[in-house]
């Protein structure tokens, strides 16, 4: 599957997914995706990553929204010109879909704001 990217307050956030075709079960309606984010810190102020809110839609309609501190158990922080990387999966229970949302970031002088994650496609058999 392709890439997808987004820049906000000069963080570039992009997104591959990857359909797990082993670990799906189409009679069960179960399709699995990894998805591997790099977070990249453009600006000439280190930041911290301290929530994450993510809204999966199905095809069927079914919309999840999941939201909590930091990435997979970590709040990175990213100095200037550093990038963080690390992946994570969902289950949708449809063939097709997609995920976005936003990242709450911290600067050094506490000033939090928010960082676009890009909508990404999420398509079972598109690998």
């Amino acid at each position: 599957m392709s890439a997808f990217s987004e820049i906000t307050e000069n963080i570039k956030v992009s997104v591959r997914p990857l359909y797990l075709e082993g670990e799906s079960n189409i009679l069960s309606r179960k399709f699995v995706f990894a998805y591997f984010i790099t977070i990249e810190n453009l600006s000439n102020d280190t930041v911290q990553l301290l929530r994450r809110h993510w809204f999966i839609t199905h095809d069927t309609g079914k919309v999840e929204e999941v939201e909590g501190e930091g990435v997979i158990g970590k709040q990175p922080i990213i100095a200037p010109g550093k990038k963080h990387n690390y992946n994570s999966f969902c289950i949708l229970e449809s063939l097709e879909g997609f995920m976005e949302g936003t990242y709450l970031m911290k600067r050094s002088n506490h000033e939090t704001f928010s960082i676009n994650i890009p909508r990404f496609v999420l398509r079972a058999m598109a690998n």
